[in-house]
């Protein structure tokens, strides 16, 4: 019997390989005999040396490919905007349509992520004739002027609806049959979103055609606590919540458990033991500055809600 073939995709650059190194980890301890997995590795700054220690994570029904984004980059870089503890990275995810264009499906995970369960199980969601499957954002579900701000500034008619785009279930094909990467490209020459950059483009562009998934899969330890699942089956330190900067985040002993297990463990560790207090505030400026960024936008748009 033909295996089902699962292609997830990661984006990253040297800096981030260790915190890769503990998410392949975590996926290959939950992958199933039943299905073969098909990881790429999409980059523009990724040395062969780091690439040989995340092949080690190669099993006879799982393949890692590196793909070279850096011609496709180079045409457009000027265009992608950036800011704090962005990268360029975070804009790969877009081109996967148009770059796959035999894929019908596909998943694409965020790199500060741990696997509780087998990934799998999210990819067979059924979206139908949805653009993507995706998670509710734990920090807009939980910050009123992140609210106000996806809903006057992004777009979107209501903000339970605005995902985060570090995990996302992708319709390949329903996404090149909406021109996807046509428009993506149009907005990005007539709206410029300072605050989440690619997940913006992503909201504005999919609004009315996602597929919400539960927060099972996108467990945020920034979220409150009540927008946290009680039994994660993705845990995504995004944002500033990161178990090698940070103490006391919420779920970072999974971090570790897996950590430990890699190659890296000694480089994540000395990482964290040199991350210095002026880093710290400045993790907690930059929460404040976004805060602040968010209501600044919204308050330039009139508001006609009610």
């Amino acid at each position: 019997m033909n295996k089902q073939v699962i292609p997830v995709f990661y984006a990253i650059n040297d800096g981030y390989v260790p915190f890769l190194a503990v998410s392949l980890e975590s996926l290959v301890a939950k992958i199933s005999e039943q299905n073969f997995y098909e990881i790429r590795v999409l980059y523009t700054h990724l040395n062969e040396e780091h690439q040989k220690a995340l092949k080690k994570y190669e099993r006879k029904n799982l393949t890692i490919e590196f793909v070279d984004l850096n011609e496709k980059i180079e045409r457009i870089a000027n265009k992608l905007y950036t800011r704090d503890y962005f990268s360029m990275e975070t804009y790969y995810r877009l081109f996967l349509p148009d770059l796959y264009p035999e894929m019908k499906k596909a998943l694409y995970i965020d790199a500060d992520t741990v696997l509780l369960d087998d990934i799998a199980k999210l990819y067979n969601i059924d979206l139908g004739t949805n653009l993507v499957g995706a998670i509710p954002d734990g920090a807009v579900q939980s910050i009123k002027e992140f609210q106000d701000y996806v809903e006057l500034v992004v777009g979107l008619k209501d903000y339970h609806n605005y995902f985060n785009a570090g995990i996302l279930l992708m319709n390949l094909e329903e996404l090149r049959n909406y021109r996807f990467q046509v428009k993506f490209m149009y907005l990005l020459d007539t709206i410029k979103f300072r605050v989440a950059q690619d997940q913006d483009y992503l909201n504005r562009l999919c609004k009315g055609r996602v597929t919400i998934i539960g927060n099972e899969w996108n467990t945020m330890p920034g979220a409150n606590p009540d927008k946290r699942s009680k039994n994660p089956k993705l845990i995504h330190f995004n944002l500033s919540n990161k178990p090698w900067h940070l103490d006391n985040v919420p779920y970072e002993e999974y971090f570790w458990d897996f950590a430990w297990q890699t190659d890296f463990y000694d480089e994540i560790r000395y990482i964290k033991d040199h991350y210095t207090e002026a880093q710290r505030q400045e993790d907690v400026e930059t929460g404040i500055r976004l805060i602040s960024l968010c209501a600044k936008e919204a308050d330039c748009i009139g508001d006609d809600r009610k």
